[in-house]
């Protein structure tokens, strides 16, 4: 006999999962439960036990030299959860800081935490970690202090510039070579889809991949690239934007096809790409001309090359997109070619990574980050630090002209805020600010993908998308 399974458990179990509110098993813990209702019978006790950590200021953010405090809830169905001890750390983002423990109150007021100040701008971040029933449960709060006046830390080569206007135009002495594949089970009614591949100037025959939607109709269509985040994996396209009427392009950037088996992805993350030994973004630092990232960088630009050679381009409409990684190539990409009229980027991820030797948080991906035992990174040295300076996204948002939309959280462990603000500080084009405090580093929140969707489409000319 099969045992049955309640279609509505599964779903309520899969939503707690989802929100990450594990069910703990409360009756044998030893913690003080809420006072059941009268009434309530049953053999056991199951309750989603939810830990936040908030500013106690309303938007989370002080002066330098203000007082921090923050507010931490823990509660059992939706009630405080009383004589619980928690364990927290409290300091600037992504340091060291010593952890110790204190106790909720029994009043069902929340605790509060002294988190201290700061006598320069940046973030206080309070973690918070509580294990009841079994179950281990972990909440972050962040505040900013000052955070409009963050700064960079990374330096500017004087021959930046020169630098990257020689790479472009040995990008522009080789041929582009596109070749485009239909892939007619993506296609739609509405868009057709292709994976097509181009030279970049990687050399020996180096190509970037991409998936291309382009919307069937009469055109003429505003176009998209769309940037991908870290990692190594397979794109499926933009297809849902394109049926919106817009040509979009989604690019890898590790030169394979990405239209192959997720098995394919996983050997190269395992093996050529491994991120255990740090990964793609550390090979051949200590060589501004031979880093990963060159040809990363100039293969979007490779990638506009394409897009506005293509008859349904509009002529007029170039727009780059993405998130964490994706936010900085986005950035990078604007500041590198004219053509592109927009971008709409997320977390930011590479801005000021050099943070962690000036006592504060430094960018994704960490290469600078003292190590767990105090010790420099031993990628802090002269050629690897000059090699960051001419990639880290700071010295390229200096540069940016055209409008951009920004959006971030003070909660993000990847992409601190301290590091993505010390870019946002210093562009001088016209720019929006989209904050969800709370979020981490996550995909966009349905109220911020609202906000980003609606500016997108203003900035493509189009209608609501």
């Amino acid at each position: 006999m099969k045992a049955f399974v309640s279609p509505l458990f599964s779903r309520g179990l899969l939503a707690a999962l989802w929100l990450g509110l594990s069910p703990a098993l409360l009756g044998q813990s030893g913690y003080p439960l809420p006072k059941p209702s009268a009434g309530l019978q049953a053999y056991a006790r199951v309750a989603a036990i939810r830990v936040e950590v908030a500013p106690e200021r309303a938007g989370w953010t002080y002066r330098v030299g203000e007082q921090v405090k923050f507010r931490v809830n823990v509660t059992a169905d939706a009630q405080p959860l009383a004589g619980v001890t928690i364990r927290y750390q409290v300091g600037p983002e992504m340091l060291p800081a010593e952890e110790k423990s204190a106790t909720t109150p029994t009043n069902a007021e929340p605790l509060l935490i002294e988190g201290g100040t700061l006598n320069e701008p940046g973030f206080i971040r309070c973690v918070v970690t509580l294990d009841v029933g079994g179950r281990s449960y972990r909440a972050v709060g962040t505040a900013g202090l000052s955070p409009g006046e963050i700064l960079p830390t990374q330096t500017e080569p004087e021959d930046f510039d020169a630098f990257w206007a020689a790479a472009k135009a040995e990008l522009a002495k080789v041929p582009m070579e596109a070749r485009r594949t239909l892939l007619p089970e993506r296609c739609t009614s509405t868009v057709d889809v292709y994976q097509v591949s181009l030279r970049d100037a990687g050399g020996r025959n180096s190509r970037i991949y991409g998936i291309l939607c382009v919307p069937k109709g009469d055109g003429p269509f505003p176009a998209v690239l769309q940037v991908p985040g870290a990692g190594i994996r397979p794109y499926g396209g933009a297809i849902e934007l394109a049926a919106r009427g817009v040509i979009t392009l989604e690019i890898g950037i590790h030169g394979i096809p990405v239209n192959l088996s997720n098995e394919v992805y996983d050997q190269l993350g395992a093996g050529a790409l491994d991120w255990g030994s740090g990964g793609y973004p550390l090979i051949q630092l200590d060589s501004r001309e031979n880093y990963y990232y060159r040809r990363v960088y100039l293969g979007c630009v490779r990638a506009n090359d394409y897009l506005v050679s293509l008859p349904e381009f509009d002529g007029k409409n170039l727009l780059v997109m993405g998130g964490s990684q994706g936010g900085q190539l986005s950035i990078v990409t604007a500041a590198l070619d004219p053509r592109v009229t927009a971008l709409s980027a997320y977390y930011p991820a590479y801005c000021d990574v050099t943070g962690y030797l000036h006592g504060r948080a430094g960018g994704w991906p960490h290469m600078m980050r003292a190590n767990e035992d105090g010790s420099p990174s031993l990628h802090a040295t002269g050629p690897k630090l000059r090699t960051t300076s001419y990639y880290d996204v700071v010295n390229f948002a200096r540069r940016l002209k055209v409008p951009g939309h920004y959006a971030w959280g003070y909660n993000d462990e990847i992409c601190p805020p301290t590091s993505m603000y010390a870019a946002y500080n210093v562009i001088t084009a016209p720019k929006q600010l989209l904050l969800a405090l709370e979020t981490g580093h996550v995909l966009p929140i349905p109220e911020q993908l609202a906000v980003e969707m609606a500016w997108i489409a203003a900035q493509l000319g189009l209608g609501d998308l």
